[in-house]
């Protein structure tokens, strides 16, 4: 394995910045172990960046969000965080490092300039007939699920209930609209023109991509839409200044607002779970900031009071949940998952590696994590697909969002990945097909 010059400075200055942290925080300083690795986080990510050349950078996003994100958590804001037990610091460190090892696995270095996505007429058509499939799909699947009796949370009035359907499988296909904001993205990247008719087509589906999300009240699906259809834009658009693509990246903020404001808790009642430190912080501030740190004292809970790891069950759910198995034989998902606090769910990417096989499953799992990236991002360098741009965001999402949950262990990313694949081959790769054909 090759090795750039400055990989051995980057691991450096981090190893060193995360010993530092961790130091501060047996010394009981964790608002300074929290600052250390925001430093580290941002350091990297600026260097990263402008090796690449892009502010999505697959290893540059992830090293934002999974160092960045950790220094959040070690500010330890909320009464419901504690001083991390040891495995818990050297799993975070390792999953950071086989990262970056399965990224540079293989590497070949030096700069290849990316594939322009070339105006290619059958592509676009066969794009909008996967947007008014996906639509169409969306609606009757919506209409089903209200008919058998599921409840709707938006009208519902529910505050819980909004992530349990019967309709569990079918579910799968009435979110799926959110992957049209990022198409129609592609669509007009490839399309000579557009015309009005497909206009009044594409308003629509656009539309119901954000309004269904909305109606179950899913936060994460809403900001995935936009966030999706945002990254996807920055890619396809090379010659963007970063100026812009931070003003793109912004607009994530004002709908994450809103989905704040849109709330069914009650603000008094979110305080009172978040138990912060230092009084009733608004909402904007608390809510962010436990959706980051309180994963990782969840991990770290897991770390603590985990007796014996499930050798493979919890990464396999999505197999068991797709293919219905878990239907057949529900203990093979019925592994305890330890939260510091009941309404706190959310989870970090890894927290399913370290159960099942401990510390050995968090480096492999993030080796191919590591791995994957990068295939994705030599695969858009010579791709004419324009789909490859959706693996690509989707990718992109995971990672930055590493902190959040079990990515990878979800069904629904997996059914998401399919359904891109099967786009992918629909779609084709027409530039290299006439080559082939000459």
């Amino acid at each position: 394995m090759r090795v750039r010059s400055n990989t051995i400075m980057e691991y450096g200055t981090y190893m060193l910045m995360y010993l530092a942290s961790y130091v501060s925080s047996l010394a009981g300083l964790p608002v300074l172990s929290g600052i250390l690795l925001i430093i580290e986080a941002l350091y990297l990510y600026v260097h990263l960046v402008r090796q690449a050349g892009s502010l999505i950078e697959l290893r540059a996003w992830f090293t934002l969000a999974w160092v960045g994100g950790q220094g959040i958590a070690c500010m330890q804001l909320s009464s419901l965080q504690s001083n991390w037990h040891y495995m818990t610091w050297i799993c975070f460190c390792v999953i950071y490092l086989s990262f970056g090892i399965g990224y540079e696995w293989g590497q070949k270095y030096g700069r290849k300039e990316e594939k322009e996505l070339a105006k290619d007429t059958g592509q676009a058509k066969r794009l909008f007939i996967c947007i008014i499939i996906l639509a169409v799909i969306s609606v009757l699947c919506l209409v089903v699920e209200v008919a058998i009796g599921d409840s709707i949370p938006l009208f519902a009035g529910e505050t819980h209930g909004a992530y349990y359907y019967r309709a569990t499988g079918l579910h799968y296909f009435t979110v799926s609209c959110i992957l049209i904001p990022a198409i129609t993205v592609l669509y007009f990247k490839v399309s000579d023109t557009v015309r009005s008719w497909r206009l009044l087509v594409l308003v629509p589906a656009n539309i119901l991509a954000v309004l269904i999300p909305y109606i179950y009240v899913s936060r994460f699906q809403l900001v995935f839409a936009v966030g999706f259809a945002v990254v996807t834009f920055i890619m396809v658009n090379k010659r963007l200044r970063f100026k812009t693509m931070g003003i793109l990246l912004g607009l994530l903020i004002p709908v994450y607002v809103l989905t704040i404001v849109r709330n069914v808790y009650d603000t008094a009642y979110l305080n009172q779970v978040f138990e912060m430190k230092y009084g009733n912080m608004p909402l904007i501030i608390s809510q962010p900031y436990m959706y980051v740190a309180n994963n990782f004292e969840n991990f770290n809970c897991m770390v603590v009071n985990l007796a014996e790891h499930t050798r493979g069950l919890r990464i396999l759910y999505p197999l068991f949940a797709l293919t219905g198995l878990k239907r057949l034989f529900p203990q093979l998902a019925a592994s305890e998952v330890f939260l510091t606090k009941p309404e706190l769910t959310t989870l970090t990417m890894f927290y399913d590696a370290y159960y099942d096989f401990g510390v050995f499953g968090v480096v492999v799992f993030s080796f191919a994590i590591g791995m994957a990236a990068k295939v994705l991002m030599d695969t858009i360098k010579k791709s004419c697909n324009p789909v490859v741009y959706l693996f690509y965001g989707q990718m992109a999402i995971y990672l930055g969002l590493a902190f959040f949950t079990t990515w990878f262990s979800n069904p629904t990313t997996w059914f998401w990945l399919i359904l891109t694949g099967v786009m992918y081959w629909f779609v084709g790769d027409d530039k290299d097909s006439e080559e082939d054909e000459r």
